[in-house]
This record gives C-alpha cells, sequence and structure tokens, in this order.
C-alpha cells in the first residue's frame, strides 16, 4: 500500500496594486452646496430664509477642507413637488454637471416633502457619489443605513405635509361658509384689491366688460368679440390678457361681475401633486349674493346665461363635421340665412385657392351631391354677395324708414332682453293650468280604481317638476319686466348703436345680418329675395 503525500495550505496575502494614476482631487477641497427653502412669504418665514442663507455660508467658509459652491434657495414655495422648484432644479443640474461634491440641508422636509420626489433624489445623488446631509436628523446619505431613517423621516414630512394641507382646506371651507370671497386679481378683470382687502372696480377695465356683453346680447359670436378685442391689441397694465375665445367666455359665465360669488368651484384632489378639478358635488358650494361691487346686471348675466344656453341648444346635434351640419351661431351670419332657391339647400362659405385665393358661396346640396339635386344654384363672390346685402338693407331704410327702424330697435331691446316676450309667459301659465289639470285627473282616476296614491307617487314628480321649472321660468320674465323702466335708460345707448350704423350704411355687418334678416333666397338669375322680421320682402341681383 502507497502512501500520498497531502500537500500543506498555506495562505498569502495579496495587497492590491498601487495606483499610478493620478488623482489630484483629493488634494482639493470638498465642493459644498446649501440648500434652504421657506413655504411662505411671511416676514417671519423671510427671516427664517435669510437667517438660513448665513448660516449656511459661514459654516461652509469655516471648514478648511469645503469650498461653497453656492446657496440655493427657494422662496415662499411648497416642498411637495420638486418640478416646481427652480432653484432646487438648478442644483440638481449643477450636480450633473459636476459642480458639486456634496449638499448641506436643515432637515428632510427643507428638501422635499414628497416622499417619492425626496428617495428618488438621493438616490440619483448617491449614484454619482454626492452626499446629502441633513442637520436636524443628523442623516448622511453617503452612510450605509441612511436611507432606512430617510425613509422614515421622508414618510414623516409628507405626512406633516397631508395634515397642513387639510387644515388648510378647513379653513378656506370655513371662510366660504362664512360667505368671504377670494378673488384672483391678476386673472380677473375689472377689479382690483381695494385698500380695505375688498374687491373693487377699475373703470377702464369694467368697460371692457360691459362692452364684451353688450357686444354678445346684441347678436354678435364669441369668436368675432374676441377677434375685435384682439385686433384692437387692447393692454391692462399689470394684467396679460389674450381675449381669445375662451377668456371671453370665461367672463360671460363668470357671476362675479354682476355682484355674487359662487364658492368652492374646484378642489384640491392630491396635495402632493397639487391636482385641482371641478367640484362634481364633492364638497359643499355656496352662493353669495352682493358680495362686492357689481360691473353689470343681475339681469343682465342672467339673459346673457339664457342666450348662451339658447346658441348652444340651436348648434347641431351631430358629432359629425359635415359641410351640411350649420348651427345658428356659426362664425359667419350668412350661413345662417342663405338658402338655394331651388333645392331650399343651406349655402356654405367655401375657400377656392386655384388661380389666387377666392372666398365664394355655394349650395351645400350641389357641393356635396352633385347638379343631380340641384342643377342652377349659382356660385356667389363673398364681396359681391356682401356689396348686394348692404344695397338691400339701405333699400328696406329708404322705402319704409320706420319700420326699418322699428324692426332694428324690436330686434336689439329682444337681443339683449329689454322687451320680454309676454306671449311666453302666458303660454307657460296655459302649459302650468294643463299639468295641473293632468294631476287631478291622475287623482280623480285613481279613487275611482280604489288604487293606491304611492302607484302614481312618480307621475306627481315627474309633474310637479316640470310645474317648477315653469313657474321659475315666469318669475324671471316677470322680473326683468319690472326692470323696464331701469331698460328705458339704456335705450338711449341703443340709439346711439343705430345711429353709428347709420354712418356706416355701405360697410356690410354680420350683428346686423343676423339681428334683423329672416332669410335669404338666392335663385340661378342672380336675383337675391331678401326677408326681414315680419317677413318684408327687399329683391336684389349680384
Amino acid at each position: 500500500m502507497t502512501a500520498t503525500k497531502i500537500a500543506k495550505k498555506t495562505i498569502s496575502r495579496v495587497d492590491p496594486p498601487r495606483a499610478l494614476a493620478v488623482d489630484k482631487s483629493k488634494y482639493h477641497q470638498k465642493r459644498v452646496a446649501a440648500y434652504c427653502r421657506v413655504s411662505t412669504d411671511s416676514e417671519e418665514q423671510l427671516t427664517s430664509y435669510t437667517t438660513q442663507k448665513k448660516v449656511y455660508t459661514e459654516m461652509i467658509a469655516s471648514r478648511p477642507d469645503w469650498e461653497l459652491a453656492g446657496i440655493y434657495a427657494d422662496e415662499g414655495i411648497s416642498g411637495t413637488r420638486a418640478d416646481k422648484r427652480p432653484q432646487f432644479q438648478k442644483m440638481i443640474k449643477d450636480c450633473y454637471a459636476g459642480k458639486i461634491d456634496y449638499i448641506v440641508t436643515k432637515s428632510v422636509s427643507r428638501f422635499a416633502r414628497n416622499t417619492v420626489d425626496c428617495l428618488e433624489h438621493v438616490r440619483i445623488l448617491k449614484n454619482r457619489g454626492i452626499g446629502v446631509y441633513f442637520e436636524e436628523q443628523n442623516i448622511d446619505t453617503l452612510s450605509i443605513d441612511s436611507e432606512l431613517y430617510l425613509v422614515i423621516y421622508a414618510g414623516f414630512a409628507q405626512s406633516e405635509s397631508e395634515s397642513m394641507s387639510k387644515n388648510i382646506t378647513w379653513a378656506y371651507r370655513k371662510r366660504f361658509e362664512d360667505g368671504k370671497v377670494m378673488m384672483q386679481y391678476k386673472t380677473t378683470l375689472g377689479y382690483k384689491k381695494g385698500a380695505d382687502g375688498e374687491p373693487e372696480i377699475v373703470p377702464e377695465e369694467a368697460e371692457i366688460v360691459k362692452r364684451i356683453y353688450e357686444m354678445f346680447l346684441s347678436g354678435q359670436t364669441v369668436r368675432a368679440i374676441s377677434e375685435k378685442l384682439q385686433s384692437e391689441k387692447i393692454r391692462v397694465p399689470g394684467k396679460k390678457f389674450t381675449f381669445s375665445h375662451s377668456m371671453v367666455m370665461r367672463i360671460l359665465r363668470n357671476e362675479k361681475y354682476c355682484g355674487d360669488s359662487l364658492l368652492q368651484k374646484t378642489i384640491t384632489v392630491d396635495c402632493i401633486s397639487k391636482t385641482r378639478r371641478a367640484n362634481m358635488g364633492e364638497a359643499p358650494m355656496y352662493y353669495v349674493q352682493n358680495s362686492h361691487p357689481a360691473i353689470i346686471s343681475r339681469e343682465t348675466f342672467q339673459m346673457a346665461q339664457v342666450e348662451i344656453a339658447r346658441r348652444k341648444a340651436l348648434q347641431p346635434s351631430v358629432e359629425k363635421k359635415a359641410s351640411t351640419a350649420v348651427g345658428k351661431y356659426s362664425r359667419y351670419a350668412l350661413s345662417e340665412v342663405l338658402v338655394c332657391g331651388e333645392c331650399g339647400s343651406r349655402y356654405k362659405r367655401v375657400t377656392w385657392s386655384a388661380g389666387g385665393k377666392r372666398i365664394v358661396w355655394r349650395c351645400s346640396n350641389r357641393l356635396e351631391n352633385g347638379k343631380k339635386y340641384c342643377r342652377t344654384s349659382p356660385t356667389l363672390k363673398e364681396e359681391e354677395l356682401h356689396a348686394a346685402i348692404v344695397r338691400a338693407i339701405n333699400k328696406f331704410n329708404s322705402q319704409d324708414r320706420s319700420t326699418y327702424l322699428e324692426l332694428m330697435k324690436a330686434t336689439i331691446c329682444e337681443a339683449i332682453g329689454i322687451k320680454p316676450n309676454t306671449e311666453e309667459i302666458d303660454e307657460l301659465k296655459r302649459r302650468i293650468e294643463a299639468l295641473n289639470k293632468s294631476m287631478m285627473d291622475i287623482v280623480q282616476q285613481a279613487v275611482r280604481n280604489n288604487e293606491d296614491m304611492e302607484d302614481h307617487e312618480s307621475e306627481f314628480k315627474e309633474i310637479s317638476d316640470t310645474i317648477l321649472l315653469f313657474r321659475k321660468r315666469i318669475s324671471e320674465l316677470e322680473q326683468i319686466q319690472t326692470q323696464d323702466a331701469a331698460a328705458a335708460d339704456r335705450m338711449a345707448q341703443i340709439q346711439a348703436i343705430i345711429d353709428d350704423r347709420e354712418t356706416h350704411q355701405d360697410v356690410y355687418d354680420d350683428s346686423i345680418v343676423r339681428q334683423m334678416v329672416e332669410c335669404i333666397k338666392v335663385f340661378p338669375d342672380g336675383r337675391l329675395e331678401v326677408y326681414f322680421g315680419g317677413g318684408y320682402c327687399v329683391e336684389e341681383r349680384i
């Protein structure tokens, strides 16, 4: 038997090779930045903000191994979102650019009140070898166990922010309950903050608001009003207004212009992302009448709301944008009244680009379906059509001036609601009587058949709700009637509008067509029949 010799196990230490690369950084000072933040603009907070900057400047300067890389400070900004803090974003960019080696800040809540934001930025910086030191918690993110503590403290900071948000929301709602109005003056045309802290009317801006309501109620579209104001290049000191379509519509819908305020229209759904949306019943709303000085009367505001609803109801219900789908209040007044004398279809405005840009009006039936369904309808050049309509209006004026003036006054008064329609009140009263009779018939029928009244509860409720709506509308119309004395003061203003139009007789005006013209029939021989209110007809040729 042969013995096997086992080799003795030996262990030798292998030292890492000595680096030969020159590392100049270890001979340099560490570039240290400080980050400060205060969340409000109060005097106390601003004092703290100034103190933080001074303390960090002195602290970094006192360390021989530290070099000041900058003081980054966000003033009067919440810490829940990093993307809303410009100085914080600048500091992170400078870290990416290799300008900062270390960051010092007072506490986790100063750095970020959002746990996700805090951890995300700390990890990114740590991967680049950049540490963050939180003084209050004594956490250095370059240490091994820092992240556990950081998660805990960041969670506390976010929880504190959420708690503060709830307290602020409660305070706002308490103010709403007490009817205290808050107004965003920078985005509200017509008002400024008065010496007593309450809304105060700015006369120059208020005139623009009144003008917008008058233009709208006289028949002009929101788009036309917007284009008119934009063309005038109106500038409001201290405020930036574009007078866009949406801005004009917001002004027309804003109850604050009649001196009332609807409070808590929107709610905050997430205090971290600051997401707000319309209040759809999640929280109570409060309507405060006479909360501040009014620029327009409440009646004018209500008439504007009725007019908005009326125009919306007259728009095409179909979503398909067919060339024949033309609403009552389309962009061009002629879209509402210009019809083909052969087939009865509406005319449509068309842009021809071949051989130079030209605007023409064509029968939509012939345009879509060809000559098979409309053989002889003419194509009208817009300039010639406008000129013919102007001649027809002037001919109407010369032939029967008294009727012309009465019609113009009547249409303007009707547009702005000075003379409410008494026939509508009578019709609504007749409908209420009929509904009351229907309810009595149901009761009598139930008694005869020995039925339980609860079986007809849904019918009673539907009839009652309808009657309530009719009575509300009657009340609105009667209220407008009682304002006839005040409305008389506006007749001079209406007369001024008429006089102004008299001086521009040769200029085509969409608003006159909207108010006075019921229909314009186009015939193959170029003849036009222009029908005004009441059926008065004037013939003209292209």
